[in-house]
């Protein structure tokens, strides 16, 4: 009876999980002889074995928590194998915290790690970015950076419509357009070409320049005379000069 009011006073202590100590609902009568008197007492031990017995299962828990906590822990440090706690027949909170502090210990070492990467990448972007758009001071970033973006969206609207000009799909690259507009300009000029042959009557190019010298020689002193004509006689339009010559008549 001494141990289990020993083992009870322990229960009830405020050491003892509160979630797991259940308070007796009724008094057990226990009939004892001392010193030739008998003892009632309301002993209520009636809660001890399922108690003892919930406690004898979380212990029994703590190894597969522990096998848990390697898990994790071989996940996020491979390199940590060895493990002093793994064949011991008995495992102690203290051994699960010392995992539990290792693992937090490497996430906060990481999140340190990233941060100091994160703040080297971004340098690292700035610097690409000055070096690419000639830009000399950190000042000078956004400025240039907005230009870049007004200019893209430029670049992007004529483009746009020149696909929509020369009738071409919206995911053709740059290059296609580069050549239909050479391939364009190239049926203009050969255009062009005939027209002034047909025009002057030859197709030889030393002709077309011999031509060209007599038209610059002709055409000055014969603009003058219709200039002439055309204050002489009273009129402005060219068509009108020969009916006006007839009505001198």
């Amino acid at each position: 009876l001494k141990v289990l009011s020993h083992v009870d006073s322990i229960l009830r202590s405020p050491r003892a999980p509160p979630l797991i100590y259940q308070r007796s609902k009724g008094p057990v009568q226990d009939n004892s002889k001392g010193n030739g008197h008998v003892l009632s007492r309301e002993c209520g031990f009636e809660h001890l074995p399922p108690t003892i017995e919930m406690w004898a299962d979380q212990l029994m828990a703590l190894k597969d928590l522990h096998k848990s906590l390697r898990k994790l822990s071989l996940e996020l440090m491979p390199w940590h194998t060895a493990d002093p706690q793994e064949n011991r027949e008995f495992l102690r909170v203290e051994d699960l915290q010392f995992i539990v502090d290792a693992i937090l210990e490497e996430i906060e070492n990481k999140e340190k790690n990233s941060q100091t990467q994160s703040l080297e990448v971004l340098s690292g972007i700035v610097s690409h970015f000055q070096k690419l758009f000639d830009v000399n001071s950190l000042n000078g970033v956004y400025p240039r950076m907005n230009e870049v973006y007004t200019r893209l969206g430029e670049m992007t609207n004529a483009m746009r419509n020149l696909h929509e000009l020369l009738e071409l799909d919206s995911s053709a690259p740059p290059t296609v357009v580069v050549d239909t507009v050479g391939k364009l300009c190239d049926i203009i000029n050969q255009n062009v070409t005939e027209q002034v042959q047909q025009l002057l009557g030859t197709q030889d190019i030393h002709s077309i320049i011999n031509k060209l010298e007599e038209h610059e020689h002709f055409f000055p002193p014969f603009q003058a005379l219709i200039q002439d004509l055309l204050c002489l006689l009273e009129i402005s339009n060219v068509d009108d000069i020969l009916l006006a010559v007839r009505n001198l008549k």
